[in-house]
């Protein structure tokens, strides 16, 4: 069976206080977008992991897909051991949550095969033991977050009449530096305000906190974010710590850019 796992956007991200666990309480908007991978999940198998398409860094048995099999089996032995084929698509590093999308719909495809019955209540556990935004993609719609991203509610959010451009100009964004180079502290005006504005308010209202040091030692990204304002784009945020650059265009919109993009 085939899956594909889409990728997410951050509407808007601040972080908001360091916790005791060494973690960062923080406040975004989640908003699944349809770019996707692939994932082939064959049973009975041997428990093998391979890829394709963009290149996995690290060891095979390091993939999340591998660790949510492995983190199920804890509770449900009698699940049989799979073949794991990953096409990847979604840029990796980009702050779209690719590894974390795939992560999500593992569990939730294991979940569906060996009829576990586990509920999205509990599938959303499982996912936030595997890191901070794979929770999202078990409900996989727009969702105000808080905490470390786990602590959702759902938002009326409905972008389709606009055009979504997503550049990746290929720099990795050390998410540790990132975020040691901010000083936490609340939002003047929360983002489960400003989402209720049209989009045509989002700018100036709706910010990253990590693209001010971001963009301090990565200045292209700072152009691309000003050249989609000159293109049309209504809206432009880089997504999560990058470097991925988000703008929302009316319906049709297109960008010029040397960069590797996609229109969705």
């Amino acid at each position: 069976m085939i899956v594909f796992p889409n990728c997410k956007i951050n509407l808007g991200l601040h972080i908001v206080r360091r916790r005791a666990d060494g973690f960062h309480d923080l406040e975004t908007v989640f908003y699944p977008l349809q770019l996707t991978d692939a994932l082939e999940v064959l049973s009975p198998g041997t428990l093998q992991f391979n890829s394709s398409g963009i290149a996995i860094p690290g060891a095979a048995d390091d993939n999340l897909c591998l660790k949510a099999w492995h983190l199920l089996k804890k509770d449900f032995p009698s699940i049989a051991e799979v073949d794991i084929h990953l096409h990847k698509h979604i840029p990796i590093g980009a702050g779209l949550g690719g590894g974390s999308a795939d992560a999500a719909f593992m569990l939730m495809h294991l979940n569906q095969r060996f009829q576990l019955g586990l509920t999205t209540e509990q599938l959303v556990e499982y996912a936030a033991a595997l890191g901070s935004d794979c929770p999202f993609f078990v409900l996989n719609k727009a969702c105000y977050a808080t905490g470390r991203g786990e602590v959702m509610i759902p938002v009326e959010l409905d972008l389709k009449g606009w055009t979504f451009v997503l550049v990746y100009p290929d720099i990795h964004v050390n998410t540790g530096w990132a975020f040691k180079q901010l000083t936490p502290g609340e939002p003047d005006i929360s983002l489960l305000e400003v989402i209720k504005r049209p989009v045509e308010e989002w700018k100036g209202l709706m910010k990253n906190d990590f693209e001010i040091p971001i963009f301090s030692a990565h200045p292209e990204l700072a152009q691309i974010k000003e050249e989609m304002y000159r293109q049309g784009a209504v809206y432009a945020t880089m997504s999560g710590s990058g470097s991925s650059i988000v703008g929302i265009f009316p319906k049709g919109g297109k960008f010029e850019t040397d960069y590797k993009s996609f229109i969705i």
